[in-house]
């Protein structure tokens, strides 16, 4: 859930898949007798199990891999590197490209979403019913509950959200899941730990974070770019133990 402050990564997959149950490829095993699996030759237990590798590892790679790219040279350094033929960077190299690039474009697009946030914010503050506080937060009530306690910086919490960009593209969001979410106050971003401190059980505000309340310029998804100001629309439903 993006509103952590933990950020995963490509080096994350090696230990995910240490956790593989052996009986995830029991069923892909299996399936070797059907029509489907006759085509791609899934023949034996390891045959099974290594294309149920590869499906997850290709996915999770296809949701990191940068807008731009050439897939199909992505493709083909795989393929020379898991075959141990020569590429033509050698893996050090590659690493230290990679890095240098990313950082680049990372900085790019942090100039670019800063600006265009603090445009946003300038914009919308002016709007009837948005408020702002000292530290730079927005926000706007949506509903008004029947009055009760608010969180301290320490409670639990569960909410339902609905996240999205300043440009209306969706990145997370508790209500298309059809589930509320527990957390700690203290456990999420800057913006939500002073917002919801401002709410009441039963009220509905609508935020509007500025980066350095949200994750400034760090990406923890492709869904959010980097310095991008977020805006959410909250429902505190409960606090623990009041």
């Amino acid at each position: 859930m993006p509103l952590f402050r933990t950020i995963h990564s490509l080096n994350n997959y090696p230990q995910r898949f240490k956790k593989m149950r052996i009986s995830l490829f029991i069923p892909l095993a299996l399936a070797a007798n059907t029509a489907f699996a006759q085509q791609v030759q899934l023949k034996t237990a390891a045959d099974s199990a290594s294309y149920a590798f590869g499906v997850a590892v290709g996915t999770n790679i296809a949701r990191q891999i940068p807008d731009g790219f050439n897939n199909d040279l992505v493709m083909k350094a795989l393929n020379d590197a898991m075959s141990n033929k020569p590429t033509l960077m050698d893996p050090m190299a590659a690493q230290n490209y990679f890095t240098e690039y990313t950082q680049q474009q990372q900085a790019l697009e942090g100039a670019k979403g800063k600006a265009e946030g603090m445009a946003f914010l300038e914009k919308n503050k002016s709007r009837p019913g948005v408020k702002s506080t000292p530290s730079g937060l927005q926000y706007e009530v949506m509903r008004k509950g029947k009055g009760g306690p608010s969180p301290a910086a320490t409670d639990k919490v569960t909410v339902h959200y609905h996240g999205t960009n300043t440009d209306g593209s969706v990145f997370d969001s508790s209500v298309d899941r059809g589930q509320p979410a527990t957390f700690g106050l203290n456990q999420v971003i800057k913006g939500w730990t002073e917002g919801l401190q401002l709410m009441q059980v039963g009220d509905k505000f609508k935020f509007f974070i500025p980066a350095e309340l949200a994750y400034g310029e760090r990406s923890p998804s492709p869904k959010i770019k980097p310095n991008s100001t977020l805006v959410f629309e909250v429902d505190l439903l409960s606090i623990e133990g009041k």
